[in-house]
């Protein structure tokens, strides 16, 4: 090309919990048979959908006007619904306007990320998960501004770090979390969430809280409106992919909260909006469904009962895992992830497992070359036991170790997956 062509914040798209996949598929060529523990997605781990959810769905199938297109903003009837949850909790109260439909989270990440000015900066926690980290990266040849979870106190935040961060740096405009964490299953307390708002509050930030996992807790669902206050501007991230659950529709949306309170911000919430009015809203269907399946009664029964299936599955995976020597494992509190952390140095670059496939080993050998050593592990963990994980240095942290779900359905498959993955752990760390 006669001018360069790529955008410099390029190099910053990574998102290792696919991009292991694309690996793992090169290794199943050789003759490997797979199982997959990195990608959230319920359905593909066979969890059912629940038949009355289903019969709402059909239901609206058969009218006209599910099949075409909406308001770019979303259903005004959903829209309205929702504002109306929203103000029942008794914090920030909005309207059917603060409420802004996107195609997924990944779409409405996108967009929050893309339209802050270049030379603002967004904090987040590390590990982070990467979706948010590189679309806040890829703005500029920027290094991450992030403050640790600390898997040490069960992944409590440094909130030191983070009041310093913002203290020291002018060009932080807002903090972003994910509420419940993914990769680590934590959820920010109360305590911890008004801490974090004081922060913004003394330093006139705004807050973004990705609530994907609200309703999947194990105790109780706090939002980000719930403890925002009147004075602080904010954007929750919700959506139906987790919750019903539906990945395939895509449908997730915007609660702007305060978006009014200064100019400043009520600028960039006009920014989002009319980005959004760029496109034809295309969920319109799952949109519709909104109303008539969280708010039917059967709703919250729904969301109690899974709760209590991901928590049970928790604790398969920390009583998995508690006992290896050299790892760090953490009971989690929400969301449907486990993360195991390894004990510094404990990994290095000569460890390996069998692997009886000629061709399946001169592969591994070849794609460990130069890689962390955490990803070592997950490769050999691949071409040994046809185990797919996530690497946690994939989610933009100095830690290592590795992330998996709590989603495969099959109870004895996902015992025994969890059993493998220990053993062959265990046989990693002594070779």
């Amino acid at each position: 090309m006669r001018t360069d062509i790529v955008h410099e914040g390029a190099a910053h798209l990574e998102y290792e919990i696919r991009h292991i996949v694309e690996d793992a598929h090169r290794i199943r060529a050789t003759g490997v048979d797979i199982t997959w523990e990195n990608i959230g997605d319920p359905i593909e781990m066979g969890e059912p959908v629940e038949p009355w959810i289903k019969e709402i769905v059909q239901e609206l199938v058969n009218s006209d006007s599910s099949w075409a297109y909406c308001h770019s903003r979303g259903v005004l009837q959903s829209r309205e619904f929702l504002a109306q949850e929203v103000n029942k909790r008794g914090g920030v109260q909005i309207t059917a306007n603060d409420i802004l439909f996107v195609n997924g989270i990944a779409d409405a990440v996108d967009k929050i990320y893309d339209l802050i000015r270049k030379d603002a900066r967004v904090i987040m926690p590390s590990p982070s998960y990467p979706t948010h980290i590189s679309n806040e990266s890829k703005r500029g040849r920027y290094t991450n501004i992030t403050f640790p979870l600390d898997p040490k106190n069960n992944w409590k935040p440094d909130l030191e770090n983070l009041r310093n961060h913002i203290k020291y740096n002018e060009q932080i405009v807002g903090i972003a979390l994910v509420n419940p964490d993914n990769p680590t299953g934590m959820v920010y307390t109360r305590e911890e969430l008004e801490e974090i708002v004081a922060i913004a509050r003394e330093y006139g930030l705004f807050v973004i809280c990705d609530e994907i996992y609200a309703h999947i807790n194990f105790n109780k669902s706090l939002h980000l409106s719930e403890f925002l206050g009147n004075d602080v501007p904010g954007i929750a991230l919700r959506g139906i992919s987790k919750e019903y659950p539906w990945p395939g529709a895509r449908c997730g949306w915007l609660e702007i909260l305060n978006g009014n309170l200064n100019a400043d911000f009520a600028e960039y919430v006009k920014a989002l909006v009319n980005s959004k009015m760029m496109e034809v809203c295309s969920t319109t269907l799952p949109q519709m469904s909104i109303p008539k399946i969280v708010g039917d009664p059967r709703y919250p029964d729904h969301l109690r009962k899974r709760s209590e299936m991901f928590k049970k599955r928790a604790e398969e995976a920390y009583n998995t895992f508690k006992d290896i020597d050299g790892l760090i494992v953490n009971r989690t509190s929400g969301a449907f992830y486990f993360c195991v952390v390894f004990e510094d140095g404990i990994l290095n670059d000569r460890q390996t497992l069998p692997i009886e496939n000629q061709k399946t080993r001169e592969l591994i050998e070849s794609m460990v070359e130069g890689v962390s050593v955490d990803k070592r592990l997950v490769y050999y963990l691949i071409g040994s036991a046809g185990i797919c994980v996530t690497p946690l240095s994939g989610f933009h942290t100095s830690l290592k170790g590795f992330r998996i779900t709590l989603l495969r359905h099959d109870d004895e498959k996902r015992r025994d997956t969890l059993a493998k993955i220990a053993e062959n752990v265990k046989k990693y760390l002594q070779s």
